[in-house]
């Protein structure tokens, strides 16, 4: 069985993630310098990764 014509994703499934895992928020407050060795990940500040 194939799948419909509006089903399928043009292009493949890449695309821009908008939302950063929790690690990957860490590592870039730790490029940053904003980073404090033994402080709690969780309640991480709001950060923008690279455009």
């Amino acid at each position: 069985m194939s799948k419909h014509n509006s089903l399928k994703i043009s292009g493949g499934a890449t695309g821009k993630r908008s939302v950063l895992k929790r690690f990957e928020r860490i590592k870039l407050l730790k490029e940053r310098g904003q980073w404090k060795e033994g402080q709690s990940p969780i309640g991480l500040p709001k950060t923008k990764g690279e455009d």
